[in-house]
């Protein structure tokens, strides 16, 4: 089943689910254009339950996939038409990927979305249609090239409640898809369908839906970049203590209704950009802003976070136009690269594996003048 919403219809009855959700949900993107036309999105990835134990993934062309259904017979089989450089997260699941694009720059990106996922029912004698929510990602950088091409490629699979063992349940997702030339749209599974809206904001956070988000910005239509001016009362007058008061008001805790605002006012009063390269660093810097400690994200955490030094255990920023992945980890602040366009995507069938981290230590560069 499917069904098209455009993102300023509301549901606003769904903020009262919001006031039962026991766990603070933590991922954030946010989309930035540069002059010369680049697009890049960028994410956080916060999961403070157990390390996520993520590696870089390339896929080449014509490897063949499986789909997963939740009575384990074969889903549906296809192979990548398009290579893609994707992060697993092999410690929820093997094979499953998060986070990545593809050699023809769209990039897709999954985000936790708790209490409001809910995926189509399962019909067995429909199995070869079938695939898993951790399937989705993948499914779509290695079969589209565009935004149009993921909206026809939804309604050819049934996306099913594949219980992942490392939560005991199907997890709960949205996603957001974005392609070069700067349209993206936000894809959930709510009530049984596959709902879809445009996201011109380039902007995404977790729960509730995303229509509920945008309807929620207009509560902050006040926020401003520019200082509030001087104001006179009776015989006083009265200036802004220092700068930044047009932003009075904006919220700063770490529910994903105020991660929303926030990002939206961070990438609307974003410095402007010439390049792909200078985009990325405005990237990484609005999203220091949502750096979280232990014990601030999913789940309750415990013993297994052991060897963590952050609940931002990674944060990754595409450049859909020059087909570069940048990235940083809890370990090491150093930025890293992978250059899409340097990878011979039909050298193999073959998955390859490179460590995020080779050592999870910070590289710091000793300045210290010599003698």
């Amino acid at each position: 089943m499917y069904r098209h919403q455009i993102a300023t219809r509301s549901f606003a009855c769904l903020a009262v689910l919001l006031i039962i959700q026991s766990q603070v949900l933590a991922c954030t993107g946010i989309t930035l254009k540069s002059e010369d036309g680049a697009v890049v999105f960028g994410r956080s990835m916060e999961w403070g339950t157990f390390d996520l134990n993520s590696r870089i993934v390339i896929v080449p062309r014509g490897h063949e996939f499986t789909g997963h259904t939740p009575d384990q017979k074969t889903g549906l089989v296809w192979e990548a038409t398009h290579g893609f450089v994707g992060l697993d997260a092999p410690s929820m699941g093997e094979g499953l990927i998060v986070d990545g694009m593809n050699e023809r720059g769209l990039s897709v990106n999954g985000f936790y979305h708790p209490g409001f996922a809910e995926y189509e029912a399962y019909d067995p004698a429909k199995a070869s249609q079938s695939i898993g929510p951790g399937d989705v990602i993948t499914y779509l950088l290695s079969t589209c090239a565009t935004v149009k091409e993921v909206r026809t490629a939804l309604t050819e699979v049934r996306v099913t409640p594949v219980i992942a063992p490392s939560l005991g349940m199907a997890p709960p997702a949205h996603l957001i898809v974005t392609e070069p030339s700067g349209t993206a749209i936000v894809i959930e599974f709510l009530k049984g369908e596959v709902v879809i809206f445009d996201a011109p904001l380039g902007v995404i956070t977790n729960a509730p839906n995303y229509d509920w988000h945008i309807t929620n910005l207009r509560n902050y239509l006040n926020l401003s970049p520019v200082a509030l001016p001087d104001k006179k009362i009776e015989e006083l007058n009265f200036s802004p203590l220092g700068g930044g008061s047009g932003m009075i008001g904006l919220p700063g805790d770490f529910t994903p209704p105020s991660r929303f605002v926030r990002a939206v006012a961070f990438t609307a009063t974003a410095r402007p950009t010439d390049t792909g390269s200078e985009t990325m660093y405005e990237v990484f810097r609005i999203l220091d802003n949502f750096n979280l400690p232990l014990g601030a994200a999913e789940g309750d955490g415990d013993e297994t976070t052991t060897g963590m030094r952050s609940s931002t255990i990674w944060t990754t920023a595409y450049d859909t136009k020059n087909l570069i992945l940048q990235y940083h980890t809890q370990h090491n602040r150093r930025v890293r690269q992978v250059d899409l366009k340097k990878i011979d995507f039909a050298a193999s069938k073959q998955l390859l594996y490179v460590e995020l981290d080779s050592n999870k230590k910070q590289d710091i560069e000793d300045v210290t003048p010599s003698e």
